[in-house]
């Protein structure tokens, strides 16, 4: 009996000093709590570009299957030679449709924001940039550009030539195509003012 009322005494003192800790101790509810597993709460992030503390990096690092593009990435098999431009124009044909309005809007749109500034509102090659001491680029209804292929004129803009610049991290693929369509229908609007 003198041991339960003893064990019952140690309890009721346990009750009254948790009781009396969280009525006198006052926590501070803006900092934050005791860790008391910190690795499980914060990390220490990698820079993906950074070297990996680690000996055996094949492991961490998936090897490419065979076969696959990145998402987003659809490979060219040409180099940014003339020899290529000229492949590119035999082996690429264009995808889009010359009945296709929707795209001839986009190309319109894109040739105004990517093509103007060098080549001008109607391609005659006088934007603002040359406008303003750049070398101008030629005309897009010379005799060159009229007889130039698709597939010639979409690797120029894909890899530039002479004083054009690459626009492929620019412009997307598809919108590389629009933009010929767009410069194909200015030249036959422009061939047929010419006919009497």
């Amino acid at each position: 009996m003198n041991r339960r009322v003893l064990l019952n005494g140690l309890l009721l003192v346990v009750f009254l000093v948790v009781i009396g800790l969280i009525f006198f101790v006052q926590r501070d509810f803006t900092q934050r709590n005791f860790d008391f597993m910190p690795g499980m709460v914060s990390y220490v992030a990698y820079k993906p570009q950074a070297d990996l503390p680690v000996r055996d990096v094949k492991r961490l690092v998936a090897p490419k299957v065979e076969g696959t593009v990145a998402r987003g990435f659809m490979p060219l098999d040409y180099k940014s030679t003339p020899e290529d431009a000229q492949r590119a124009g035999r082996e690429l044909v264009n995808p889009v449709a010359d009945t296709n309005l929707a795209a001839l809007e986009r190309g319109a749109a894109v040739y105004a924001r990517m093509c103007q500034p060098c080549h001008g509102p109607t391609g005659q090659g006088d934007g603002l940039v040359s406008q303003h001491g750049f070398p101008p680029p030629p005309s897009l209804y010379a005799e060159n550009a009229m007889k130039m292929k698709d597939g010639q004129m979409f690797h120029i803009i894909t890899y530039g030539q002479k004083n054009m610049p690459a626009l492929a991290s620019e412009v997307k693929r598809e919108d590389r195509w629009n933009v010929i369509r767009h410069i194909r229908s200015l030249q036959q609007k422009s061939l047929a003012s010419r006919k009497p």
